[in-house]
């Protein structure tokens, strides 16, 4: 029986890339994939692109092909990325000229384009956002990036047209894993509703790498996890019936079990029985987790429930700035010290006149993720040294300066001790979203040969 072996080489955009050298060396891989796009990091590549022209792409890229693409051809395992981000043609064009340099020759490579709809916006500006209420016309002056989350087609398109490399832009991330089954087996959603549920529980579990090998299950006295410092990446095995196996390559670090595999089938899944993505509803509401030997789990019990009408687009704009000051104190009266320090901050920001939105002033070690209410049962005693961090929300970037200079003078002019003092101002860009049409989105693949 045919059976396809599939790793994930990234996790996101500044993941490692010696684990994914690892599972091509070992891995006996067909296809190995690297997800490297968040919401904002989309939108962070198009203003990089709005810069200059030819960027906008995953900035580790040139690293990364640098140190697989002779891999890929030694090993005859084609590599499906959507490092492409806001720019999958320059990407795979630079991928090529690293190709050429290292004398790797026979390589077709495809970028796949199509998901960038910022030129159509004004088509969708009465459309309802889905995160606040508004309309998309209210933030049109904001507005800097339109992508759409596309499925597997272009994928699917490019691996029939023998292409060895597929840099595709804002695909979703299951669609990288979806989108290999689909050509290797001809699934459709039509057809097979339980492989294509399958298909998309492996990409769902690769899409995060090192978090289903236990990263980030991860907790030292509760749930240890063997040689964390060299975490391999996963793989799955899966077959023409859909059957699926997740495992690593023998003698890496970390692991793979049930609760591992659990913690990430979850991760940031709003329904289990229906998990929107462009190429099926997804179900995983009866999905079962078997250890069937070290290190190798079977998961079974995905199925799917069709094609959805809408494709949803991650919308980036132009949010705020974000002021920040941080100060250490230490010693016996630490915290009494910080909260004296943070009520002068807070008074003579109100001296200057700042003009912002929000405040925050955190206690780091004592009150910052939890607030007091929780902390001050967490920490009976008063801790022995505390980092002041006070932040701002503003319009612009002159008041966000402002926070950062009155943390820093906190240095001469009280109270006691302060030192390790920082400021940094950090313009944000935020993410909202829209649905659209299916057939409002045209997928193109263009070829580069090396």
């Amino acid at each position: 029986m045919k059976k396809i072996r599939i790793g994930s080489g990234a996790g996101y955009a500044g993941d490692r890339i010696e684990p994914a050298v690892e599972l091509m060396e070992k891995g006996n891989l067909d296809y190995i994939i690297f997800e490297c796009l968040a919401e904002r990091t989309i939108a962070i590549g198009q203003q990089d692109k709005l810069k200059d022209p030819s960027k906008g792409y995953n900035q580790l890229l040139e690293a990364r092909m640098t140190k697989i693409l002779k891999l890929a051809r030694e090993k005859n395992i084609r590599v499906i990325t959507n490092m492409g981000a806001a720019n999958p043609e320059s990407a795979a064009a630079v991928t090529k000229k690293i190709a050429q340099k290292l004398g790797v020759t026979g390589l077709k490579i495809a970028s796949v384009t199509g998901d960038d709809i910022s030129d159509k916006l004004a088509l969708y500006g009465q459309y309802d956002i889905l995160e606040f209420d508004k309309k998309l016309d209210d933030m049109k002056e904001q507005l800097i990036s339109a992508n759409a989350y596309l499925g597997c087609e272009g994928i699917v398109e490019a691996l029939r047209a023998g292409a060895d490399i597929v840099i595709t832009g804002r695909v979703s991330d299951p669609a990288l894993t979806i989108g290999p089954l689909v050509y290797e087996f001809g699934w459709t959603p039509e057809k097979n509703p339980r492989e294509m549920g399958q298909a998309t529980l492996a990409g769902h579990l690769l899409e995060c790498a090192g978090q289903v090998t236990g990263g980030y299950y991860a907790d030292p006295g509760f749930k240890e996890v063997p040689d964390l410092d060299r975490l391999g990446f996963p793989l799955v095995e899966i077959d023409e019936t859909g059957a699926l196996i997740v495992t690593k390559v023998e003698g890496s670090g970390g692991l793979v079990d049930e609760d591992t595999c659990k913690e990430q089938m979850i991760y940031e899944i709003h329904d289990p029985a229906r998990y929107l993505t462009p190429d099926v509803t997804a179900d995983f509401s009866r999905v079962t987790f078997e250890k069937i030997g070290k290190d190798k789990v079977k998961a079974d019990g995905a199925t799917s429930h069709g094609m959805p009408e809408t494709l949803k687009v991650s919308v980036g704009y132009r949010d705020c700035f974000i002021g920040e000051g941080e100060i250490s104190y230490g010693g016996a009266n630490a915290l009494a010290r910080a909260r004296l320090a943070a009520d002068v901050t807070k008074k003579r920001l109100a001296i200057v006149g700042v003009e912002a939105e929000e405040y925050r002033y955190d206690f780091i070690g004592y009150n910052s993720l939890y607030g007091d209410g929780i902390s001050e049962k967490l920490t009976p005693k008063a801790p022995a040294e505390i980092r002041l961090r006070v932040a701002a929300r503003t319009k612009d970037q002159k008041n966000a300066a402002l926070i950062g200079n009155e943390v820093e003078a906190l240095y001469t002019n009280g109270p006691a001790g302060g030192a390790g003092a920082t400021k940094k101002v950090t313009e944000v860009v935020s993410i909202c979203s829209i649905f659209i049409p299916r057939d409002a989105v045209t997928i193109k693949v263009n070829y580069e040969e090396a």
